[in-house]
């Protein structure tokens, strides 16, 4: 059974950024598919890049090549991205992403808290700031896009046990 797992924002000192902000978001499709790039959400954990480098090639220009790979292809190796940074829809009746039968959380090395499920993400005000599949969380407390990582964490190297 599905359920969804919203996260109070009650920090007043958090920014929160809109539903759906589009900042820099791009798209690329074809006939098949259509894939949305957010890189403000982006952790650069590079599962893309591995999975299907033929798609998604971080040193061209566009990075994204939609048709370099059938829309099958595409769609399970963004569903592997952990921030939630890469979506998809399907334009051709194909399959989208399966929400998992159970949110769950699990903290990445010296890194955020990977999130999967039915996620709504709501301010302490209860504004909705983001429903989502994955999504990875700050944990490290030095993140600009709060609630969100942006690979601070990197930078002040923050370590976990």
């Amino acid at each position: 059974m599905l359920f969804d797992m919203e996260i109070d924002m009650s920090d007043e000192s958090t920014t929160v950024p809109e539903k759906y902000r589009r900042d820099g978001a791009r798209e690329y499709h074809n006939d098949h598919i259509v894939v949305y790039w957010e890189p403000r959400l982006c952790i650069h954990s590079r599962h893309c890049v591995r999975g299907l480098p033929e798609v998604f090639n971080s040193q061209r220009r566009p990075w994204i090549e939609i048709d370099a790979a059938m829309a099958d292809e595409i769609a399970a190796t963004v569903a592997q991205c952990p921030s939630g940074a890469l979506s998809f829809a399907r334009l051709d009746g194909g399959l989208e992403e399966v929400v998992p039968d159970e949110t769950t959380v699990t903290p990445r090395p010296n890194g955020p808290l990977a999130v999967r499920g039915r996620l709504r993400i709501v301010a302490a005000d209860g504004t909705l700031i983001r429903e989502a599949t994955r999504v990875t969380l700050c944990r490290c407390g030095h993140s600009e896009n709060k609630p969100f990582c942006d690979g601070s964490h990197r930078c002040v190297g923050f370590q976990a046990p």
